[in-house]
């Protein structure tokens, strides 16, 4: 059920005419209380979406009533009206659902966008569709939701948590998009995460933050870092039960790790999904930074898709950055071979079983006793296929 499993929360997806191709590709997620708290978390790239920047402002009072998202356009890179048309957008929202006897303002809703960048929204479509997906909000209305924010995603990616306390029970549950473009800070992805647990905006801001931290920001397809990455955690607080932080933050993280799990399952082109696990480092930051790096080795990511462990594209990766270590005491294994120890030739490679999906790349940096994991895929034609014939 996606965004609507948690009590509290009405959700619609509609086709409203923004893709030519007839998909849903307008989402709306309402926040019905009794609490309307949230938080969110944006891309760091400069180049920021016009729903980016609206909705980091709304969010200031880390309070939200509804989420608007549309697929089949980023509105990016359109200027001043391309906010206006955020900021009509977002009035929209609160009009219908005024009208509904919900009392809303604009500034209680945030706005998401994906899709190509630089071409202005369709407004004639978008804001009748609002109309429309206002009027078909339902609690089961998650699933909806989340296939009409669907780009080049081939499937729609939902996940659910529920956890019993002695004051009852409550649950996390998220929607997500993302399948190209993807790469930390954040992926390029819309998220829309809902509780019914009773946590201030506080709360929700410091579980955001540390969930993706370890999950959305270590994921990295291709990377690329969109202009439009938008994660949101809103709560209801209709169970009534607010739940110890550490507690609700691991519950926003098995989510939050389940969904990037899924964004990787479905990267464009993507044959393998590849878990780079960096051990014995010297700090955490040391341990990412050569983890990404690994990631993006083109020529790492080839062989991967065809089936050659070859790690010494590895070691060269490794060399590129500035973490600690010593070249001849770095030791690599894929899928638990150790091809590589001490800088050299390791156990022979012909051990090395590939032919399945998941391969795993292990980098000791023998410096320490940190360690992180990214997320990443191979590099296929099909991949270079998509990206050269999208225009959606």
């Amino acid at each position: 059920m996606s965004v609507t499993a948690a009590k509290g929360f009405t959700a619609a997806g509609i086709a409203a005419g923004i893709k030519q191709n007839g998909n849903p590709d307008l989402a709306l997620v309402v926040n019905t209380g009794p609490r309307r708290a949230a938080a969110g978390v944006f891309t760091s790239n400069r180049v920021k979406a016009a729903p980016v920047i609206w909705s980091q402002q709304v969010l200031a009072d880390g309070e939200l009533t509804a989420v608007v998202l549309n697929s089949g356009g980023a509105n990016a890179c359109t200027g001043p009206k391309g906010f206006q048309d955020t900021h009509a957008t977002a009035e929209k929202v609160a009009e219908v659902l005024s009208a509904q006897g919900a009392d809303v303002g604009a500034g209680e809703v945030a706005v998401a966008s994906t899709g190509l960048i630089g071409i202005l929204l369709p407004m004639d479509k978008l804001l009748p569709g609002v109309e429309k997906a206002a009027a078909e909000l339902s609690e089961h209305g998650g699933e909806k939701a989340a296939i009409a924010i669907k780009t080049t995603d081939t499937v729609h990616k939902t996940s659910v948590v529920t956890k019993d306390g002695a004051n009852g029970g409550w649950t996390v549950g998220g929607m997500a998009k993302g399948a190209g473009m993807l790469a930390p800070g954040l992926a390029t992805m819309l998220v829309v995460l809902t509780t019914d647990a009773d946590v201030d905006a506080e709360g929700l801001d410091s579980a955001l933050r540390g969930a993706t931290r370890v999950t959305f920001d270590r994921v990295d397809s291709d990377g690329c870092m969109s202009t439009n990455d938008t994660v949101l955690l809103l709560a209801s607080g209709a169970s009534g039960v607010t739940p110890a932080q550490d507690a609700f933050t691991e519950a926003v993280r098995e989510v939050c790790d389940d969904l990037a799990r899924q964004l990787i399952g479905d990267a464009e082109g993507a044959s393998k999904d590849i878990r780079i696990e960096v051990v014995n480092a010297a700090t955490e930051d040391d341990a990412v930074e050569v983890g990404r790096s690994i990631a993006r080795n083109n020529l790492l990511k080839c062989a991967i898709h065809g089936e050659d462990p070859n790690w010494g594209r590895v070691l060269s990766a490794i060399g590129t950055t500035g973490a600690a270590f010593e070249p001849d005491e770095l030791n690599v294994a894929i899928n638990g071979v150790w091809v590589c120890k001490n800088g050299s030739v390791g156990e022979d490679r012909d051990l090395v079983d590939m032919r399945y999906r998941e391969v795993t790349v292990t980098a000791d940096l023998a410096a320490g006793t940190e360690s992180a994991v990214i997320w990443a895929n191979d590099l296929t034609a099909d991949y270079v296929h998509e990206n050269s014939a999208y225009s959606s």
